[in-house]
């Protein structure tokens, strides 16, 4: 038994003291306070801490060896023999794994979750908070819908801002609009969007621009060209001028700079 008395100025500092001396911890000695410390007053009265510590004994376990090499046969009287493996692992097969249930779980909760999203109500999300954070709070969407096309109507006081320049704020947002719808649709939808019917007005605007073109392609006797516009926009123009035997028209340049240009019919 390894034994050690220690004093310090207080019963703490004789414990650590004894501590670093015999290179033990706190929890693999005894300590026994053999005189408690004091201050004292201004000096008088003061006394030291005296403590005596035990190193515990590490108490090791005894085997019988006797015993431990008579080897317990009280299981071994009747060994469990398995006569058809097949069997059992037929049994053990047919009942699915806690992993393949979990995935199974989720699916079905994602196919509800898929059935209770409406993609066009999404979509009209989508747009109202865009038009909010275009500082416009009033906006109203109007939908109709005919088998793959969908058309979004949309009104609100600060209708300029949402159609942009020659519409293309609008045609961007017509085009961001059909990704978000059909990012949950079960079939593939063509959205149309429009803001107080402009694309309807800006049809007539381009069907009366290309009459005027041609006329006076016709009365320079040389091509003229429009500025560079959307596909669908050229395509109006072209819809408008296909009937007339004394011009022709066509596209030239590259995205976005692709423009419409009437050319006379020239005569051999």
């Amino acid at each position: 038994m390894k034994q050690l008395t220690q004093i310090g100025a207080t019963t703490q500092e004789a414990i650590s003291l004894a501590l670093q001396k015999l290179g033990k911890t706190r929890e693999q000695v005894d300590v026994e306070v053999l005189q408690e410390g004091k201050k004292g007053f201004l000096g008088f009265g003061a006394r030291t801490a005296e403590v005596r510590v035990t190193v515990r004994e590490v108490q090791v376990p005894t085997i019988d060896t006797a015993k431990a090499e008579q080897p317990d046969t009280t299981q071994l009287d009747e060994p469990t023999v398995v006569d058809d493996v097949e069997t059992i692992s037929s049994q053990v097969s047919e009942q699915p794994s806690e992993i393949e249930a979990i995935q199974q779980v989720v699916e079905e909760q994602k196919e509800e979750e898929e059935a209770l999203i409406d993609p066009i109500e999404e979509a009209k999300a989508y747009l109202i908070n865009i038009a909010k954070q275009l500082d416009i709070p009033d906006l109203e969407i109007e939908t109709t819908r005919e088998g793959k096309y969908v058309l979004l109507q949309l009104k609100c006081e600060k209708a300029a801002l949402l159609i942009g320049k020659r519409g293309q704020t609008l045609n961007s947002l017509q085009q961001l609009t059909q990704l978000v719808l059909n990012k949950s649709a079960k079939q593939f939808l063509m959205v149309k969007l429009d803001v107080e019917n402009y694309r309807e007005r800006r049809q007539e605007a381009l069907e009366l621009l290309a009459d005027r073109m041609a006329d006076k392609a016709l009365r320079l006797n040389q091509r003229v060209a429009f500025e560079p516009m959307q596909s669908y926009e050229r395509k109006i123009i072209h819809n408008q001028l296909a009937n007339r035997l004394d011009i022709e028209t066509y596209s030239e340049g590259a995205e976005p700079n692709r423009y419409l240009v009437i050319e006379p019919v020239k005569n051999d």
